[in-house]
């Protein structure tokens, strides 16, 4: 499956798409398999916010 096209307005069918698009994805999964996408996941987006933070403080 593709990965989704996210409206700029973000409307509720945009939260659907994702659902489904992560449900595809993990569908098969084994439970540790799950435990680590979601990880790594999580960790891509924290050093994404820790990097915002840091741009924005040296404005």
């Amino acid at each position: 499956m593709a990965k989704p096209v996210i409206s700029p307005d973000f409307t509720i069918e945009d939260i659907h798409k994702i659902r489904e698009y992560h449900y595809e994805l993990t569908k098969d999964m084994t439970t540790q398999e799950k435990i680590n996408f979601y990880n790594e996941g999580g960790r891509a987006f924290l050093k994404e916010m820790e990097e915002r933070k840091l741009q924005k403080a040296q404005l």
